[in-house]
């Protein structure tokens, strides 16, 4: 059998490395069946890839999945915010926020955060920041540099998938995604891995125009992969005046609701193993 040399491309920008990995070993670490990986190995690798922080985080993952006892792919338990992280969020009146999963899904935001990405909530099943990105036909307006923000959206999703390989909820979106988008399946073939943790979005709303927005990601505690987001702008800036008007906009808009819709996020199904 050729082995092929597996390549993987770090966040900074430097290039693809190269490491002598076969593509069918990669393969088999992402489904959970490569087992007896050293930590020698595993240093081995990290070393010959040189990978950053985000990639050897997900090596980690796959290999730590690897070798145990396969569940069956389950649906995980319906996520909640708790109301007293919904009030943190309604009290950041300036500052829109949210709280998103790892699979991307928006579980809660205030006022001004549900102003900011009503073109997301447009999404008649649930809003999600992945179907949004891939999906809609407003991303690209939305999303100034759609081209990164589509990178960034499948690198955090690949490792997510590595965090768990048997949620399938993660499962049945990147199904969905696959199925629906060929820039999504050329993306998702690439294997990169991005913690996206802090940076500046430029964005296009359809009604204050552009905003170039400054945002943070805090993990919270109450259970794997969920996050705080926030987005704010800089003083005495355009983008500054545009987030006022916005939330002007959303203070007179009887549509934008505090919270995400109570129906996107539905419990296990019966017989499903919940986290």
């Amino acid at each position: 059998m050729r082995l092929e040399m597996l390549k993987v491309h770090s966040s900074g920008g430097s290039g693809p490395c190269l490491a002598g990995i076969s593509s069918e070993y990669y393969t088999r670490l992402e489904r959970g069946n490569a087992t007896g990986v050293s930590e020698s190995v595993i240093e081995g690798i990290a070393q010959a890839l040189q990978l950053d922080e985000a990639e050897r985080t997900h090596l980690l993952d796959l290999l730590r999945g690897a070798g145990t006892t396969r569940p069956p792919r389950r649906r995980p338990a319906q996520q909640r915010v708790r109301p007293t992280v919904q009030r943190v969020l309604d009290s950041m009146t300036g500052t829109p926020a949210f709280i998103l999963s790892g699979r991307g899904d928006v579980l809660a935001a205030n006022h001004l955060g549900r102003a900011l990405f009503s073109p997301v909530y447009a999404d008649p099943v649930r809003p999600n920041n992945a179907r949004f990105v891939f999906l809609s036909p407003h991303a690209t307006e939305f999303f100034r540099h759609w081209d990164e923000v589509a990178g960034d959206t499948v690198a955090m999703l690949r490792a997510e998938a590595g965090r768990d390989l048997y949620d399938r909820r993660l499962t049945d979106l990147i199904g969905e995604l696959s199925t629906r988008s060929a820039e999504f399946r050329r993306r998702w073939a690439a294997h990169n891995v991005r913690m996206h943790t802090t940076g500046v979005k430029l964005l296009h709303h359809p009604v204050v125009g552009d905003l170039d927005l400054p945002f943070e990601t805090f993990p919270l505690p109450d259970g794997p992969s969920q996050f705080l987001l926030t987005y704010t702008a800089e003083p005495h800036t355009p983008s500054q005046d545009a987030l006022n008007l916005l939330a002007s906009w959303a203070a007179t808009n009887d549509g934008i609701e505090r919270s995400a819709p109570a129906n996107d996020f539905q419990p296990a199904d019966s017989g499903e193993t919940p986290d």
